[in-house]
């Protein structure tokens, strides 16, 4: 299959009349904290924690990589980093098991996310985009209890109110990732996209991109990603820890 090419005259125009665009880095924040907390599980709720990596991890790709232990080419300049999230759930729930009332706006993950948010807030060149959340919270059964069903391992009744959990939905972080791609893309404002996600969905805008002439580089922290990615990205690189395996004893 073809990759896509750029646009004609994009690469004249990035190599002969701006040589030196920054680079703009783009953070899925849902991702990001999943695999922050994998990194640094004893870390899972220390917002300033969290910031100070992001941050760090990202402006680590203006350093070219590493190569038999030296650099090659010239450290980028940063445009901007970018970070998609949401708001915390607050709602007043009652979990279907217990029937028990809870105040998630009270919760810790509720005062992480809001922490998080305030401290990105201070770091340089960071710019927050925050999407919501869906106002259909359904409840769920947790991953490892419906395998434990499925294999009649645990019956229906013998569920607590842990193996439960609300289900909620992030609206609108996709669609301001692709208008933010698009936009850099079309202005000319960069000559680099680092993108810092772990699913497909940014294809078609990594695409547009590309046929722009931007150099899009994926950061997926170490997770592997689908084999035929690669003709849609111009690199792969983490940046990050690469997290511990997991004891599955």
């Amino acid at each position: 299959m073809i990759k896509d090419e750029p646009t004609p005259g994009a690469f004249s125009f990035l190599c002969l009349e701006c040589p030196t665009l920054p680079t703009a880095i783009l953070i899925d924040g849902a991702f990001f904290v999943i695999r922050f907390r994998a990194i640094e599980p004893h870390n899972a709720f220390d917002a300033r924690r969290a910031a100070e990596v992001a941050w760090r991890w990202a402006v680590a790709h203006l350093s070219p990589p590493k190569s038999g232990g030296k650099g090659k080419g010239q450290r980028q300049e940063l445009y901007r980093i970018f970070f998609y999230d949401c708001p915390p759930l607050e709602k007043k729930m009652h979990n279907p098991i217990s029937g028990k009332a809870i105040d998630y706006a009270k919760s810790e993950e509720a005062k992480f996310r809001k922490d998080l948010h305030a401290e990105l807030l201070k770091k340089r060149k960071v710019a927050l985009r925050l999407g919501h959340l869906s106002p259909d919270t359904p409840w769920t059964i947790k991953q490892d209890k419906i395998n434990a069903l499925l294999r009649k391992e645990l019956e229906f009744g013998e569920l607590t109110d842990g193996d439960v959990r609300p289900s909620f939905r992030q609206k609108g972080v996709d669609m301001r990732v692709g208008l933010d791609i698009a936009s850099l893309s079309f202005k000319r404002q960069v000559s680099q996209i680092v993108l810092m996600a772990g699913d497909a969905d940014f294809v078609p805008a990594a695409k547009l991109a590309r046929r722009e002439g931007i150099d899009f580089v994926l950061d997926p922290m170490w997770r592997q990603v689908p084999p035929g990615l690669n003709e849609h990205i111009d690199g792969l690189r983490s940046t990050c820890p690469r997290p511990k395996p997991r004891n599955r004893e």
